[in-house]
């Protein structure tokens, strides 16, 4: 019979194309994975891998198995989280994707008020690209993300749970930061800075402020957020940043000011996205509940 074993040697092959790192990813000898994965083609009577000593290739009816068992796997990580959805709210380990421009300004905020509501709850932090965390979500292996929209979520649930405006950097000498405000025609001119193609803040800009990436000559594909921030407070250019990353901002930069973009808001909004058929869609519905009230709780604070 085929195990549920097999498979995830096969996805982790899959995965890293290469035996000795599956290996390891899955605990085991590599002889065993091996092993593991033979017994799967012989049971199969198909081969999945073409291998050599250089390189691990997956055959067309490897790859269309291969596709078939991650949905096993999604439907079996779903199984095992419906048999404890009738337990008390979160308290079921969760595997939270996060993007770049949310997650360092979002946790602060929230983490707090999540500890002492639920505090045996465990949350694991994954932080990487839109487009990447969507894919983890829909094979099952992570639970949920928290992404910016508008952002196309075809198949998806998503809760929003806050929305905000995007600022302008600039050190206090500049002469952009008497500026009460600031439009899409003064931004072209002060050479915005934007992240590379892949980041949502980039696209979300150039919609709000409806310019051509092709026009656009400051890209930075490989930078952060926090290095474009840099770079604007040395007066190299400016970037945009997200409401959330102003106390941070202020706090760390003391020569930093913060303009806000005149065009009409909310610039973007931040929800969860999971899959149609997750097991604990209302602990995904009850995080966001609680992301509000620390956001509404911190914006009071301010005030």
């Amino acid at each position: 019979m085929i195990t549920l074993r097999q498979l995830e040697f096969a996805l982790a092959v899959a995965k890293h194309r290469h035996f000795k790192r599956a290996a390891e990813d899955c605990n085991i000898s590599q002889s065993a994975l091996s092993l593991g994965i033979a017994e799967l083609e012989k049971q199969l009577d198909t081969q999945i891998f073409e291998r050599n000593n250089k390189q691990v290739l997956i055959t067309p009816i490897g790859q269309d198995i291969l596709t078939r068992a991650q949905r096993v796997f999604s439907e079996v990580s779903d199984l095992t989280t419906r048999a404890h959805s009738h337990q008390m709210p979160l308290a079921y380990p969760m595997t939270v994707g996060i993007i770049p421009t949310i997650a360092p300004y979002l946790l602060p905020k929230v983490l707090p008020a999540l500890r002492a509501q639920y505090p045996e709850f465990r949350m694991t932090i994954v932080e990487q690209q839109t487009e990447r965390l969507l894919e983890q979500v829909r094979y099952g292996h992570i639970d949920t993300a928290i992404i910016a929209l508008p952002y196309a979520v075809d198949g998806l649930h998503s809760f929003e749970f806050w929305s905000e405006d995007f600022f302008a950097v600039f050190p206090k000498d500049d002469i952009h930061a008497k500026l009460d405000t600031i439009n899409a025609d003064e931004l072209a001119t002060a050479n915005l800075m934007l992240l590379g193609e892949g980041h949502c803040l980039t696209d979300q800009t150039l919609s709000v402020c409806h310019f051509d990436r092709a026009q656009m000559k400051s890209s930075f594909s490989d930078a952060s957020l926090n290095t474009l921030i840099q770079m604007a407070l040395a007066n190299m250019g400016t970037t945009l940043v997200p409401e959330m990353a102003l106390d941070q901002l202020h706090l760390q930069k003391q020569n930093a000011v913060a303009i806000p973009l005149a065009e009409d808001g909310p610039h973007r909004h931040i929800a969860f996205v999971t899959r149609l058929n997750y097991a604990r869609v209302d602990d995904v519905s009850l995080l966001g509940e609680v992301f509000n009230k620390a956001f509404k709780d911190a914006v009071a604070n301010k005030e």
